[in-house]
């Protein structure tokens, strides 16, 4: 090569270079106005939102469910809120309940889950002149075990509407429907890392409902740039066809479902079947028509979330204004071209999900709820 081509030769990469360095600032620039602009409407809808419960005169005996993952995000949540809503909050196991319950005397006994708490405790805790409250987290798919639970503890508190009438249909004398939450300091509006932004996501175990309708759009999941996070997905007909977007036998923590959500645009929710009988211990074959926790969650990440149809979704998001709904897999495929295609719209049903979601749907919200029915009604 003579010394002019080399010349011409370095001149030509060094432009290349430079239009390459001012495509990337450009693009750059965009992309971090656009996400600086996003947490900033996130931030406005989130101080608007945000409901701050007074504090009162109570002493809570706290039973968390000392389960472990993927429990132990509850307990905490439970545990962290309490503690700014009541005077004093003790927190205990259920191997040592009633001696706590005996030396502190509280106003309430509170157990979260109590799949595995022995009827006897309750009991003696009842004994000592105390007031109890059960407060289920998995209705209506293990009610063979709730059914019995429920009826030895004052107060009834269940996720599922359905179960409200089934538990005072078997003797519970104050049964309330009070849903789960989100706790914002850990699902909340968040600025992702490149490798983590995907155009769909789904985060959740493959029960056999799920399965049959995922296999139903292998087709149009194939070609898009989608990621599915769980367990048991290798059950999918066609689950090498979508292997290399799943993440298979992992759970996911709260941060890094927290994280997953943000990354994407459009989050599906799937609810499980309340009639599995593999999984479920539902003898009663009681209906499903609660939202499920995932539902705040997602909201609370400001990300479009796309979730089938459920009785008492209404009551809790506007659909087509919070939040989307999808009645069958080509409704649902539709739809996600839609909003992929319309960011503005995308992104504005995503923060009114957010706005709604702190206004209506944090644990604060919850467990202020609880606590006016306990001691004020």
């Amino acid at each position: 090569m003579s010394a002019v081509s080399r010349i011409r030769n370095r001149r030509s990469i060094g432009l290349a270079r430079i239009r390459n360095w001012s495509r990337g600032r450009l693009d750059g620039y965009a992309a971090g106005w656009r996400d600086g602009y996003r947490l900033g409407a996130c931030g406005h809808a989130v101080r608007l939102g945000a409901v701050m419960p007074a504090v009162r005169p109570l002493h809570i005996l706290f039973v968390a469910t000392g389960k472990g993952f993927p429990y132990s995000p509850l307990d905490e949540a439970v545990t962290v809120t309490l503690k700014g809503m009541v005077a004093r909050l003790t927190v205990t196991r259920k191997e040592t309940v009633v001696r706590d319950a005996a030396a502190l005397r509280p106003d309430l006994v509170l157990v979260l889950d109590g799949l595995d708490f022995d009827i006897a405790r309750v009991d003696a805790i009842r004994a000592l002149g105390l007031r109890t409250a059960i407060w289920f987290t998995d209705d209506p798919y293990y009610t063979d075990i709730t059914s019995v639970l429920a009826q030895h503890f004052d107060d009834v508190f269940t996720l599922e509407q359905s179960c409200v009438e089934y538990y005072r249909s078997i003797g519970c004398g104050r049964v309330h429907h009070l849903p789960l939450g989100v706790h914002p300091a850990v699902f909340r509006p968040l600025n992702p890392p490149p490798e983590r932004r995907r155009d769909i996501c789904f985060v959740g175990s493959a029960y056999w409902n799920r399965v049959d309708f995922f296999d139903s759009i292998t087709d149009y999941l194939e070609g898009k740039n989608v990621w599915i996070s769980g367990i048991w997905w290798e059950r999918l007909q066609n689950y090498k066809r979508l292997a290399r977007q799943i993440e298979l036998n992992k759970w996911m923590d709260p941060k890094e479902t927290a994280m997953t959500y943000n990354g994407a645009k459009i989050v599906i929710n799937l609810h499980r079947s309340p009639y599995d009988a593999e999984f479920n211990r539902n003898g009663a074959r009681i209906n499903a028509v609660s939202a499920n926790p995932r539902t705040f969650e997602i909201s609370a990440c400001a990300t479009l979330q796309m979730t089938d149809i459920r009785d008492g979704l209404s009551s809790c998001y506007v659909p087509g204004v919070e939040i989307e709904t999808y009645a069958s897999a080509e409704e649902l495929t539709a739809k996600i071209d839609y909003y992929l295609a319309n960011e503005e719209h995308r992104q504005a049903i995503a923060l009114r999900g957010l706005y709604r979601t702190m206004r209506d749907h944090t644990y604060a919200n919850r467990l202020d709820r609880m606590l006016s029915l306990l001691f004020e009604q």
